[in-house]
């Protein structure tokens, strides 16, 4: 399922959003080269990405793993890994994995952007991205693979959705083989399938920490993000925001009714 939008207008432009949008792409062309080159991209993930095992200093330096041919990410103790949780949050491993982030995060993050506000969204993005980032490293502290992606604080605007706006409908894209259809479903049960899957997908990983078995991905910092989200959304909520927002959306579903 692939989100395409939703029912719920916004009152003032997503400023935040469009700027973290605006630093993810960037940062993937910048840095890390559009995925253009192999080595680029490789290094921009080894040396910047988030690697668990030097986080916790339980990998031995020195030691690797292959990430392509004739290409290895090394432990090191460099200072810059410190910050790491942040940074990673920019980086990408991917055209679609960057794209499939953008979309979450434009799709939901606009609409908890309005009630929130500017600033507290920021910082709201932020934590999220970090409790994601604890949580991958909590299941496998020892782990020497590097992480990317804003995944992790997506999750979290994902979870802060469901608190704020659960019947909301939001527009899915289904593609099955040859049946592609667009359909309406209400917010808490695309989000609630969706934990549902990242929780059930990452169970495996749980109980015998591989990167194999994730197929690469941080399906535990999803759960964290996402749980940091439901918890923080009602603390981090603008109530003259919430309120001006809740008008708007009541004033749309009431012209949809006698339409």
């Amino acid at each position: 399922m692939i989100p395409l939008g939703d029912d719920n207008p916004t009152i003032r432009v997503p400023v935040v959003t469009i700027f973290v949008l605006v630093a993810m792409f960037a940062v993937w062309v910048l840095v890390q080269g559009a995925g253009m080159d192999d080595g680029l991209l490789a290094a921009s993930v080894c040396n910047l990405g988030m690697v668990p095992g030097e986080l916790t200093r339980m990998a031995p330096i020195g030691s690797g793993v292959p990430i392509g041919p004739d290409l290895a990410c090394v432990i090191d103790n460099q200072r810059i890994n410190a910050l790491t949780p942040v940074l990673s949050m920019f980086l990408h491993g991917g055209w679609m994995h960057i794209i499939g982030n953008a979309l979450f995060l434009w799709v939901f993050g606009n609409n908890v952007e309005d009630v929130v506000g500017r600033r507290r969204f920021l910082a709201f993005y932020s934590i999220c991205g970090l409790a994601a980032a604890a949580a991958h490293v909590a299941v496998d502290p020892r782990s020497p693979i590097p992480t990317v992606g804003a995944s992790g604080a997506v999750s979290g605007v994902m979870g802060a959705y469901l608190v704020l706006f659960p019947k909301v409908r939001v527009r899915m894209l289904f593609v099955l083989v040859v049946f592609i259809r667009v359909i309406a479903l209400p917010a808490w049960l695309v989000l609630a399938y969706w934990f549902a899957l990242q929780l059930l997908s990452g169970l495996p990983e749980l109980l015998s920490p591989s990167p194999e078995l994730s197929g690469g991905v941080a399906f535990w910092a999803h759960v964290g993000g996402f749980l940091a989200g439901v918890l923080l959304a009602k603390l981090f909520e603008n109530p003259e925001l919430a309120r001006r927002h809740r008008r708007v959306l009541e004033a749309q579903d009431g012209f949809d009714a006698l339409a």
